[in-house]
């Protein structure tokens, strides 16, 4: 059976990583058909609009998409496109796994662990934004809700249950933002009552970061707000070593993205040095989400034994060789 998917080229390094990891798809030989779509500066040039309303439906249309990395032009009038595709289409589950890769620049050997962000609310919603005349003063107001707290814990709780994962740790800082916070987890501990099979355990953000540079191994699932999501996802990242090796998934009821968090790298733009492992990873997600676990499993093996032998391996991760070069090197050991 065929399976459509929406795929956006991105800007900058986009179409290079997006062009090895299509590649690398195809030799899976897993059904996938693809539509392209525009977005970012690419979009902006060709339709006037950074996110054109034929790519908004083509992303209806399919249901899942594959997103290179975009840009957002620097100034008033332009809103970040990856928070207006999350609001357009409720993608409330942003899901970032981090686990240990052979030869990389890692500190840590015994990563495996996921972040389960909260991706539509708390802290970027920014509402009541506004700086004081004077320019002395700023405000920004942040909403927790309770729908929105008890889906992404209860999307939190199935992953591991799905995927075998023992432990699920809920990120907060309610002793000191007792309001928002406190709701966050205060919902989070009667979700949690509905999962005995799965351990629950709370944290204070600030312990939470101290412990993942100390003992990461102890984690397995983490979930908590959107600023806190965030940040503790590239830290994550940072452990086993950095954004070129992360994937990550905004996942909604009708729709789901799958994209590669870095940027979009314009000094390397065209020079066939990219590093596309992690939209390879997040291609990898995507194919868990429509039902091919098999193959992304055939995937990330692929790209282990690559990086073991270190074939073709971009300058980022110690080697010499380029963008569709190692994707090619992994394509050879599917």
């Amino acid at each position: 059976m065929t399976q459509k998917i929406t795929v956006i080229r991105g800007d900058g390094i986009g179409p290079e990583i997006m062009d090895a990891t299509l590649y690398v798809l195809d030799k899976l030989n897993a059904g996938l058909e693809y539509e392209d779509a525009d977005a970012g500066l690419v979009a902006l040039e060709k339709h006037g609009d950074l996110m054109p309303a034929s790519t908004l439906e083509s992303i209806a249309r399919n249901k899942i998409a594959l997103k290179s990395p975009l840009s957002t032009p620097i100034g008033g009038g332009f809103t970040s496109i990856n928070v207006s595709l999350r609001r357009h289409f409720d993608l409330y589950a942003n899901v970032r796994p981090a686990h240990t890769f052979p030869n990389t620049k890692s500190r840590f050997d015994n990563v495996n662990l996921v972040t389960v962000r909260e991706n539509t609310e708390g802290a970027y919603l920014a509402e009541g934004q506004e700086v004081s005349p004077d320019g002395e003063t700023a405000f920004s107001g942040t909403r927790i809700t309770r729908k929105g707290s008890e889906r992404i814990v209860r999307y939190a709780f199935e992953l591991a249950r799905s995927t075998g994962r023992k432990k699920v740790t809920a990120v907060h800082k309610a002793n000191i933002i007792k309001s928002t916070s406190g709701l966050f987890l205060a919902v989070a501990r009667e979700v949690a009552a509905k999962y005995p099979d799965i351990e629950f355990q709370e944290m204070i953000v600030d312990n939470c970061c101290m412990q993942l540079v100390m003992r990461p191994e102890q984690f397995d699932v983490i979930v908590t707000t959107n600023l806190f999501g965030d940040i503790i996802s590239d830290l994550c990242a940072g452990l086993v070593g950095g954004l070129g090796l992360a994937p990550g998934a905004n996942i909604g009821e009708n729709a789901a993205i799958f994209e590669a968090v870095h940027g979009t790298a314009p000094d390397i733009a065209g020079q066939g040095k990219a590093n596309p492992c992690a939209l390879l990873l997040a291609a990898a997600q995507m194919l868990d989400h429509i039902g091919q676990p098999e193959n992304a499993e055939r995937l990330r093996k692929a790209i282990v034994a690559t990086l073991e032998a270190k074939d073709s391996l971009t300058g980022d991760l110690g080697g010499t060789g380029n963008t569709m070069g190692f994707a090619q090197a992994i394509a050879s050991r599917l």
